[in-house]
């Protein structure tokens, strides 16, 4: 099952029409895993092959993807919500983000390297480790 049917899927439990606007938000998201964009950003990129689709149905669908879990939101120190389409617990862990402090483009690392960490906290403190968040703070190449 693609992420998108997924996704189809956790709407219609929870009670939710698979609407246009949700189909063209969620392929959109899905077309490009690397965007993380905000919901006007979004918006400015599908207004002009949807001009149905409003910016408030964009925040009010990214809500509830992110609500849903979806979606996952990033905030960064500018304070804007960036959205990705989530890894739905298949088992990939969530990847860490190398943030441009210039211009605050976000860079995925899709590579896991804490995994040894991970192990050693739980043993010592008795935790079950779900997730993580890990953000690196730097400057592009676009930007040096």
């Amino acid at each position: 099952m693609t992420k998108v049917e997924l996704a189809y899927s956790i709407l219609a439990e929870n009670g939710y029409k698979t609407t246009e606007p949700r189909k063209v938000l969620l392929n959109f998201l899905d077309e490009d895993e690397n965007k993380h964009l905000s919901c006007d950003e979004i918006y400015d990129r599908i207004s002009d092959t949807n001009p149905n689709i409003g910016i408030a149905t964009v925040y009010r669908n990214m809500q509830l993807f992110e609500e849903l879990n979806i979606a996952t939101k990033l905030t960064l120190d500018d304070g804007i919500a960036r959205y990705e389409l989530s890894d739905f617990g298949d088992g990939t862990h969530m990847h860490h983000h190398l943030v441009c402090l210039n211009c605050n483009k976000l860079i995925e690392v899709k590579e896991d390297l804490l995994g040894v960490l991970e192990k050693e906290i739980e043993k010592e403190h008795n935790f079950k480790i779900v997730d993580h968040d890990l953000k690196f703070f730097g400057i592009c190449e676009d930007c040096e």
